[in-house]
C-alpha cells in the first residue's frame, strides 16, 4: 500500500469545525486500511495537547504517542479548503492527516515541510487536481 491513495485526497471542502474536519481526515486514514479506528480518537486527543496548525495556511492532523499501536501502516490523507477554514484562531487551506509506523512519521513529517515550504506551493494546492497532488506527495507522474 502506497503513503498516499488518490480516494484519500479530497478537493473543494467546506469550512467546518476543526474537530470535525479532524474526523474526516481520520476516517479516510481509517476507511483506507492505514489506521484502527481509535486513531481518530487518538487525533482529536492530540489537538487538545498542542495545535496541529504548522503556519502558511497547514494544519497535519495526527495521533498521540500512545496510538502509535493503531497504526496499520504508515499513510496520509489529503483534504483542499480552497476558501479555508478556522483552525484555532487561524486560517487553513491544507489539512493533511498523518499515520506513521515507528519513526516513519518524522520522515513523512520532513517530507510534506519540503514539499509544502514555499508559500506559494499552499495556493497552487488549492487548484490543483487529484492527479497533481498524487504526484506531488509520491513523486510520480
Amino acid at each position: 500500500m502506497e503513503l498516499l491513495q488518490k480516494t484519500n485526497i479530497v478537493l473543494g471542502c467546506k469550512a467546518k469545525p476543526k474537530e470535525d474536519v479532524i474526523r474526516e481526515v481520520g476516517r479516510l486514514l481509517y476507511e483506507s486500511g492505514y489506521v484502527d479506528e481509535n486513531y481518530i480518537d487518538a487525533m482529536l486527543k492530540r489537538e487538545l495537547s498542542f495545535s496541529t496548525n504548522i503556519g502558511n495556511g497547514i494544519a497535519l492532523p495526527h495521533g498521540v504517542e500512545e496510538a502509535k499501536k493503531d497504526i496499520k501502516k504508515s499513510g496520509i490523507a489529503v483534504m483542499i479548503f480552497p476558501e479555508g477554514t478556522m483552525w484555532k484562531d487561524e486560517m487553513v487551506y491544507v489539512v493533511i492527516g498523518i499515520a506513521g509506523v515507528g519513526d516513519e512519521h518524522l520522515e513523512v513529517l520532513a517530507n510534506i515541510a519540503d514539499i509544502l515550504s514555499a508559500p506559494e506551493a499552499v495556493d497552487n494546492l488549492r487548484t490543483s487536481s487529484v492527479d497533481e497532488i498524487y504526484n506531488l506527495f509520491t513523486g510520480k507522474e
